[in-house]
């Protein structure tokens, strides 16, 4: 149990505030042990680091962008950022990006509670390695009796190439079918190697991210169950499992009990869900192993595939609060996707037709910067960030529709919702007339099967501007996002944006006030406004790009 968590519970009344210096520069690693490149560090390290607070502290992050190449930001994945939506990190959105060379801080209060992650959230950086733990931990838990150790496990599928090439090779014309590059490998904790110590007889709890572009993993402890008491940083009534099935950026903290002796050790698997791979692909290791070291004398055991896999379905986990469904609803946002063809013949996503196109001021700034009487007008935001505007309080009913031939891991900024409603692969689109769940699941990102609907719920009680998109990120980079505005005039006089933040949009010469079209004399003047995506193109990569193209076996003219 790491010393941060003792003192939480000796000292529950105190908050703290933990400040985080990180430069963000490239460092050389290996992260598979196949090969090695270059990757986005923190400090010239990688890994990197875990941040590790207690429910209520403020965490503060200065960062500095020594990149050279890339501009970059910060997601914290799951906080709710209650009052300083200008921390949420999405550049566009609701900050400008950090260009190189310049400053930036995050500074916002721990919550809610649990197993979360940071990463960029600037054009495909994370898969490059900029991602890692953000856990916070609540003395008030019901399960902190239960175990005795606390442990993280990141699962991530890795490539060798870097993303900026693999992204032009996506977003090309001749990949008009929008084949995803598959990756290389898996890794777990950005390493080829990871073990476990374990005492016989102890109870831990296991936190397991998934940190990937585009996989689903299933993990399983062999020889051992799990019981799930957490997913996404909510806690759910305990349900036990040989193993479970986590897509892209969601979370299970599970327990698991160590054998009494140590007589032998133990693997554990993460293997990629292949079937989510479309085109002619090979992926060299689909499998990462790590082990539980009872007796570091006894040998390791010989690793294996099971001949499969049988995860509990997230759907039917009950929230520890059981919380009813929430009701009844006052206003629907209904997302269409669908990919499509663009018109250089580049395969996009679309939401209700429309591809996300970042506006020229970043959305929280137009929502800042807008007369009164326009701020709830969705159309001062711009066609191509696919805006919703929701008033404050209000029960939104979020339904996505998926008429894509591919499953998708949706997540919301800013909430964790009910997941209401959730169809199976291949089945009727909904129309209300479906049953939904009477306590449903609570979490931030949600699996929509093929070809059909997931409906989730959310009481608009954040004000603030929040990204919903799709978590794979060649999907992201392809559009599959749209904008939420939560209760934008309450904003209004009440938030601020801090001094730094302005200085690098002066540095990335980005405009601070008006409307999507920069338009501050008339917000409901929108000429000009970007509504298509530019063609794709990274030509101001300048460091030398490794020439593997992940498993992708694609030939461009």
């Amino acid at each position: 149990m790491n010393l941060i968590y003792i003192f939480a519970l000796a000292q529950t009344a105190i908050a703290a505030t933990v400040t985080y210096d990180w430069d963000i520069t490239w460092v050389n690693a290996n992260p598979d042990g196949l090969l090695e490149r270059p990757v986005i560090g923190i400090n010239d390290h990688f890994p990197l680091p875990a941040i590790e607070v207690n429910l209520g502290d403020t965490i503060v992050v200065n960062v500095v962008n020594l990149l050279g190449n890339e501009t970059t930001g910060i997601h914290f994945h799951g906080q709710r950022q209650q009052g300083t939506n200008t921390m949420d990190g999405p550049s566009g959105v609701t900050q400008c990006s950090i260009p190189p060379g310049g400053s930036f801080t995050y500074n916002f209060t721990a919550n809610p509670a649990g197993s979360y992650w940071y990463h960029s959230h600037n054009k495909g950086q994370y898969p490059d390695g900029f991602r890692g733990p953000l856990i916070i931990h609540d003395p008030n838990d019901p399960y902190l009796g239960a175990y005795e150790e606390d442990l993280t496990l990141t699962i991530s599928d890795w490539f060798w190439t870097q993303m900026p090439e693999l992204l032009g090779l996506y977003l090309n014309p001749n990949n008009a079918g929008g084949v995803e590059p598959a990756p290389n490998s898996t890794i777990l904790n950005d390493s080829d190697s990871v073990k476990f110590s374990i005492t016989a007889g102890k109870t831990y709890r296991l936190r397991i991210i998934n940190v990937s572009n585009m996989a689903s993993n299933f993990v399983q402890l062999m020889g051992h169950e799990m019981t799930i008491i957490a997913i996404d940083g909510v806690n759910v009534e305990p349900a036990t499992t040989e193993s479970i099935y986590i897509a892209t950026a969601q979370r299970y903290d599970v327990l698991f009990t160590a054998k009494p002796t140590a007589t032998q050790n133990y693997f554990f698997i993460s293997s990629l869900d292949q079937s989510m791979y479309g085109g002619y692909f090979d992926i060299a290791v689909p499998n990462a192993y790590g082990y539980l070291v009872y007796n570091p004398q006894l040998p390791l055991p010989t690793v294996y595939e099971p001949a499969s896999f049988d995860p509990f379905d997230d759907f039917d986990l009950v929230p520890y609060d059981k919380e009813p469904i929430l009701g009844p609803v006052s206003q629907t946002i209904t997302i269409n996707m669908i990919f499509n063809n663009d018109d250089y013949d580049i395969n996009r996503a679309t939401i209700n037709g429309q591809s996300y196109v970042p506006p020229i001021v970043p959305s929280l700034y137009t929502a800042l910067s807008a007369p009164a009487s326009d701020v709830l007008n969705p159309t001062i935001y711009g066609i191509g960030s696919n805006p919703f505007v929701v008033k404050y309080n209000e029960i939104v009913e979020v339904v996505i529709n998926n008429f894509d031939t591919g499953s998708h891991p949706w997540h919301m900024h800013g909430h964790q919702f009910q997941v209401v409603f959730r169809g199976d692969t291949n089945t009727p689109m909904w129309d209300g007339t479906q049953a939904v769940s009477p306590v449903p699941a609570r979490r931030d990102v949600i699996f929509v099967n093929t070809n059909s609907s997931t409906v989730w719920r959310f009481q608009a009680n954040n004000p603030g501007v929040f990204l919903i998109h799709c978590h794979i990120e060649w999907h992201v980079e392809a559009g599959l996002t749209a904008t939420l505005f939560e209760a934008p005039d309450l904003l209004q006089g009440v938030l601020t944006i801090p001094a730094d933040h302005l200085a690098v949009c002066r540095q990335d010469k980005t405009p601070t006030v008006g409307n999507a079209a920069g338009n501050s004399l008339n917000f409901l003047n929108l000429t000009g406004q970007p509504t298509t995506p530019a063609e794709y193109d990274y030509g101001y990569v300048s460091y030398p790009l490794c020439s593997f193209v992940g498993g992708l076996k694609l030939t461009l003219g």
